[in-house]
């Protein structure tokens, strides 16, 4: 007997379950770190995984993944454009000093490094985000970027794309490094040494940008990843938690030249800064916290004694013969500093301590 499927009938399928699909879903519930990125078992990290030593050769830290050798070849090839103004669409381009040029990056990237290696101060980015959506780009330039795309089976003749990152693609990581690499690799070139480069990124590439960048710029110069709030209510189609911000990857060309300031103080705060040293202008503040969680059973690991000369020209975590005591009390109450014992200079100096510099 059969009977007609009804609307609400899933959809039937005539093909069967394959039952290695099914193990195979269970051992990545398993073991996920032996996951390739389309989903397959990579069975070494598996033997891996359930301690059985394999011999995989010299074994080095770092990222690979497939098309980073292609990546310098990129970088490598020459460029064949040329820049040409277009005053009609430039505002006082005389008076200005400034450009702008409209291209595809890596092509533009490439023509910049004759002119100004070593000379920019600041570079900001925002790359196309690794959403699962299409995203083209193009590394060839011996050809119109139409022609390209429909030689490397990317658009059709109808300018139809054919090609797209999608996150089920096995590629989908490794196509986002292949477009952002050569083009970062290319802008640390275009920095000063004291330059700082500023990436825009959200959660699907933000791992991999950092790798990318340590590799690049030197883990040593990561300035910091900040966290940019751009919709307080948060995204309502995001799973689990809604994402509330993005991320503004920071890295230096060379961190130990890096002037790295905050904004200016407005004229009612940097009226209080009326002293000064080698180290700039700066004000006395109170060493004795005050205000909320000042009581030492707030924070009892920053309540101690600290040991002073009667004329206060020395100061010292430690007794010396002549030292007075002094704790951080408030009336009868024992109160705590603002600073440990780590943070009060490391020589137990204290007598520059207590400052708060413009």
């Amino acid at each position: 007997m059969s009977a007609a499927p009804s609307d609400l009938d899933p959809i039937l399928s005539f093909h069967s379950q394959s039952p290695s699909d099914d193990r195979a879903r269970e051992l990545l519930v398993l073991f996920p770190d032996a996951a390739t990125e389309d989903g397959r078992v990579d069975f070494d990290r598996l033997r891996l995984a359930l301690g059985d030593i394999i011999d995989t050769g010299r074994e080095r830290y770092g990222m690979i993944w497939p098309g980073k050798s292609d990546c310098f070849r990129a970088i490598q090839a020459p460029s064949i454009a040329t820049l040409r103004p277009v005053d009609s669409e430039s505002v006082r381009p005389d008076a200005s000093g400034n450009v702008i040029i409209e291209a595809d990056n890596l092509e533009a990237l490439k023509l910049l490094q004759k002119s100004y290696t070593g000379k920019v101060k600041a570079i900001y980015i925002d790359p196309p985000y690794n959403t699962g959506h299409d995203f083209v780009y193009q590394d060839n330039f011996d050809e119109p970027l139409r022609s390209y795309l429909e030689l490397t089976g990317q658009m059709d003749a109808d300018g139809k794309a054919l090609r797209t990152n999608a996150d089920s693609s096995g590629r989908f990581h490794s196509n986002w490094l292949n477009m952002m690499y050569p083009r970062l690799y290319l802008a640390r070139n275009l920095l000063r040494d004291d330059g700082v480069i500023f990436i825009s990124i959200d959660d699907n590439e933000a791992t991999n940008l950092r790798k990318v960048c340590d590799e690049i710029f030197g883990e040593e110069n990561c300035i910091a990843e900040i966290a940019v709030v751009n919709n307080l209510k948060g995204r309502s189609d995001d799973a689990f938690i809604a994402t509330a911000h993005e991320s503004l990857v920071v890295y230096a060309k060379n961190a130990d030249v890096l002037e790295f300031g905050g904004l200016p103080l407005p004229d009612t705060m940097e009226a209080e800064y009326t002293d000064s040293d080698d180290l700039g202008r700066y004000k006395l503040i109170p060493l004795k916290k005050t205000g909320k969680g000042w009581r030492k059973e707030d924070r009892p690991n920053m309540c101690f004694p600290i040991f002073v000369s009667p004329d206060g020209a020395r100061v010292q975590l430690k007794p010396f013969p002549g030292a007075e005591q002094a704790m951080p009390m408030r009336g009868t109450s024992m109160g705590r500093w603002r600073l440990g014992k780590r943070d009060l200079c490391g020589t137990g100096d204290l007598r520059s301590c207590g400052k708060a510099w413009a």
